[in-house]
């Protein structure tokens, strides 16, 4: 029975994906582990090390449906070994004694590390879609809302006026970002593992580089510079990345949630008829999408401090820290797969109310383009003594509630040296948005580039930032 949120019958689609759960499912798992002994297998008989024959036979009978998956789990039990049942079942359905060369010179963490790696880079291929489509929905929220005026807001309080585009667009260079780091720690994270009991390669060593280069290539990963048993780098590199998309995915969640207050409700995230938001109060519209995202987020960049504590390994083996990875990283691929779904369909789905971004911005009664009217001032009677006088005139509109062009005016130092119209052209939000809709345009370029394959990911190139 399901014993987790991600596989729960009532939770897990919130939670992750059967396209991620299948990549880390038990079937697949065990279908990885057979691979990985294939190769092996045919890597030594190419090199003469073991019969052709044999190698064939084992080619042929490596599939995971061929084995007794029940018998591999009682022996697993029995043995508290995970490879050596799956070594023995593989040999039974084996003819002819095939099954005596399977896992020549091998040691059970060779064929593991493999076949999660293997894992990772199928869902590596799952990510890589699920970021292209949300990098699709930004870009066209970007762009529909590159000039659609809102409060910019610091430290929870309005600030100067920004576009929705520019906030979006924001977004879409972090996850651009991601999609880079991606393809720069592929190479590093994708190298499989090959070392023999010590990692040495003590049994294969006249041989042991030509198999390990066979075998990898047969498998489509990189080979090795070294054994990398107890150097698990590259694995907590590929959990911090998690991690990363994880809090981006999270930000924006709590950006919907907070854009979506009742006293705000600039955005709101995908409604249909049915949802609903509170089992008491039947006009509830909770963002409850966007709560699920943001616990996911939490979750996963939670457990990526477990991919660090991971590279702290005793000696030549250290099966305490593989037990962490084989805990935390699928569960963290499922639940980072399960919230970039949800990511996408909040993009693709959101309500934008962009009257009500327009109605906010007067909010603060004309103080969101102060910096405007200081620096104008400024110019008549220097930057210190315009903020305090900008400041004094701010501060009235606050504690008499009086609209802050009022403020102005009957401010005499402000009267000798700005005019009416001065004052109505500084007041006007989309005078002063600064290169909001250029940045846009600047970010929507480069997503075009990296659509097109020409996005410059080498040392030195200009990036997503």
């Amino acid at each position: 029975m399901p014993s987790t949120l991600i596989d729960s019958i009532f939770f897990k689609d919130l939670y992750g994906t059967d396209d991620m759960r299948a990549v880390f499912s038990d079937k697949n798992l065990l279908q990885k582990w057979l691979d990985v002994e294939v190769a092996l297998a045919q890597a030594e008989a190419e090199v003469g090390l073991i019969p052709n024959w044999a190698a064939d036979e084992i080619a042929r009978k490596g599939r995971a449906d061929l084995l007794d998956s029940a018998a591999i789990k009682r022996d697993i039990d029995q043995t508290v070994h995970p490879i050596v049942p799956v070594i023995r079942a593989l040999e039974a359905v084996c003819e002819h004694g095939a099954g005596e060369f399977v896992h020549w010179g091998a040691t059970t963490q060779d064929i593991m590390d493999t076949a999660s790696v293997l894992q990772i880079k199928q869902a590596m291929d799952i990510f890589q879609s699920r970021l292209r489509r949300l990098s699709d929905g930004l870009a066209v929220l970007a762009e529909r809302h590159r000039s659609t005026l809102m409060p910019g807001r610091t430290h929870g309080q309005h600030a100067l006026p920004i576009t929705f585009g520019f906030k979006v667009a924001q977004w879409l260079a972090e996850v651009m970002r991601h999609q880079e780091r991606l393809t720069q720690l592929k190479p590093r994270v994708l190298t499989g593992q090959f070392g023999g009991a010590a990692g040495t390669l003590a049994a294969v060593a006249e041989q042991g580089f030509e198999i390990q280069r066979r075998m990898m290539a047969r498998l489509g990963l990189n080979t090795p510079l070294i054994t990398w048993h107890t150097a698990r780098d590259c694995m907590a590199e590929f959990a911090a990345w998690l991690g990363l998309v994880a809090a981006t995915l999270g930000k924006i969640a709590q950006e919907v949630i907070l854009l979506q207050k009742t006293e705000v409700w600039e955005v709101e995230e995908p409604f249909n008829p049915g949802k609903v938001g509170s089992s008491t109060m039947p006009h509830k519209r909770n963002p409850m999408l966007c709560e699920a995202l943001l616990a996911l987020a939490r979750l996963v960049i939670n457990a990526i401090p477990l991919g660090l504590d991971a590279m702290l390994h005793e000696h030549e083996r250290d099966w305490t820290n593989e037990h962490i990875e084989w805990a935390f990283l699928p569960e963290a691929c499922i639940m980072t797969d399960g919230a970039l779904v949800l990511t996408v369909r909040v993009v693709e789905g959101l309500h934008v109310h962009v009257e009500r971004m327009a109605a906010n911005l007067g909010a603060t009664r004309g103080l969101w383009l102060s910096e405007a009217v200081m620096l104008a001032l400024a110019e008549k009677v220097g930057r210190q003594t315009a903020h305090e006088v900008v400041y004094r005139c701010a501060m009235r509109v606050v504690d008499h509630g009086i609209d802050f062009r009022r403020a102005l005016a009957d401010e005499e130092i402000v009267a000798r040296h700005l005019s009416d119209s001065d004052i109505d052209r500084l007041l006007d939000p989309q005078r002063y948005i600064g290169l909001a809709s250029e940045f846009v345009d600047r970010v929507l370029e480069r997503y075009e580039s990296m659509r097109a394959g020409e996005y410059d990911t080498k040392e030195g190139g200009q990036g997503c930032c």
